[in-house]
């Protein structure tokens, strides 16, 4: 039996072209600044007026803690991603906004968003679940925090996190409510938990 004929959604002549995933998920780089800021500045400018991160801040987080950071790719094309990195302390503070404290145990999401095309599909959703199924495969974390304002709050409170109390953190005239999500049962002690 020949190749072609095993292949039948090939036309007989044609080849077979290597083609990327459907649907990626992985770590960023700094390779991916960017695109990530990119995303950031249009899904967060037309709604606050502020980036959670500038340029450089994401530079600096994906070269400090690439693994605290997914990104969705379809097609070859980052759709939406997550920045985080490490805490230290109970409560966020203004330094939590640009440090990466490695001995922490607690991960502070500084950023979710999700390209304009893709919004309103659950991609949100379904990266945040990935996400914090992830952090369940280090061993070192325990808590992941964030801080959003009040309408993000009923998206957080259905992926899990709960309502800390006002964040000590404003930016201009925004406030911010802090929320958590303890890490419980680490995967990596589980059979076939994919950690």
């Amino acid at each position: 039996m020949s190749v072609v004929s095993a292949l039948p959604f090939l036309k007989p002549g044609r080849q077979r072209r290597h083609t990327l995933p459907a649907s990626e998920f992985r770590s960023l780089s700094p390779e991916d600044a960017i695109s990530v800021f990119e995303i950031e500045r249009e899904a967060f400018i037309s709604v606050s007026g502020e980036c959670p991160l500038h340029l450089d801040e994401v530079r600096h987080f994906l070269t400090l803690c690439p693994e605290l950071s997914l990104g969705w790719f379809e097609e070859g094309r980052l759709v939406a991603f997550i920045i985080g990195s490490l805490w230290d302390q109970d409560k966020l503070n203004v330094d939590a906004l640009t440090l990466h404290k490695p001995h922490g145990t607690t991960v502070h999401i500084h950023v979710l968003a999700v390209h304009r095309t893709f919004r309103q599909q659950g991609k949100g959703s379904i990266l945040m679940w990935r996400y914090l199924q992830y952090l369940r495969c280090l061993p070192y974390v325990r808590r992941a925090v964030l801080m959003c304002e009040d309408f993000l709050v009923p998206f957080y409170h259905k992926s899990g996190f709960k309502v800390l109390g006002p964040s000590d953190i404003t930016v201009g005239p925004l406030t911010f409510v802090e929320m958590h999500y303890p890490v419980r049962g680490h995967a990596f002690m589980r059979r076939n938990s994919g950690c």
